[in-house]
Order: C-alpha cells, then structure tokens, then sequence
C-alpha cells in the first residue's frame, strides 16, 4: 500500500475524531456559559447551542478535507510522521483559534448583557429627598 494512502487514512480519522470529540466539550460545557449569556433562556441555549456545533463541525471538516492534499510523495516511515505532525498541527491549531473565537464572542454578549443588568437599580425609587444646605 502506498505511504501517502496511510497518512491521509491516519490524518482523517484523527483529525474527525479530534473535531468531533472538541465540539462536544464545547458543546457540553457552553451550555451553562450560553444559558448565562442568554438570561437563563434555556431553549434559546440549546438552539444557539446546537448552531454552533453545527457550524464548528462545518468549517472544521472543510478545512479538514481542503488540507488533506500532501504535495510530496512520501517514501517511508519517517515521512509520515512528518507530514502527520504538520497537517495534526495546524488542525488543532484551527480548532483552538474556532474555540477562543466563539469564546470570545459569548463573553463580549455576556458583558454587554451583565452591563444591561448593572444599570438598572434593583428595586424602583419610591421617593426623591432634597440635598439640605448644611451638608
């Protein structure tokens, strides 16, 4: 069997399994982080949950499929680990930008939402007292 056929059979499957097995930490631990981020709605958490995932799996696995392309023949034992090390890499290294983007994004709504939250006094004023000249 040619080298090349093994190194793309052993980048796809973990490559797949890294990407299914980070969107379901993400997906498993946001849900408390996006229930926050949504007020406590917690269909809304779920729908934007799920949205997500879908979309992590969709940009993931195309990237996974357009870099699958190895230019180069490889001739050995060596040359697999290589080119799995390069291709593994920049995959996760992919996924890890994917995450601290979504991240980032959520806490930016979890801010403005807490900030919302902050302005408005807990309980209604009821009466207005005069500043007295004295003080």
């Amino acid at each position: 069997m040619d080298l090349t056929v093994v190194a793309y059979v052993i980048y796809l499957l973990v490559s797949i399994a890294l990407t299914v097995w980070v969107a379901r930490t993400l997906s498993h631990n946001g849900r408390i982080f996006l229930a926050d981020v949504l007020h406590g709605n917690e269909k809304l958490a779920d729908a934007v949950n799920h949205l997500l995932v879908v979309g992590f799996y969709l940009v993931n696995l195309g990237f996974v499929a357009l870099y699958l392309n190895q230019d180069t023949e490889i001739d050995n034992a060596r040359g697999i680990f290589e080119a799995l090390s390069t291709k593994l890499g920049v995959v996760l290294l992919v996924l890890g930008v994917m995450h601290l983007g979504n991240v980032y994004v959520l806490n930016k709504i979890r801010r403005r939402g807490v900030m919302e939250r902050e302005q408005m006094p807990p309980v209604a004023p009821t009466d207005w007292i005069a500043p007295t000249a004295g003080a």
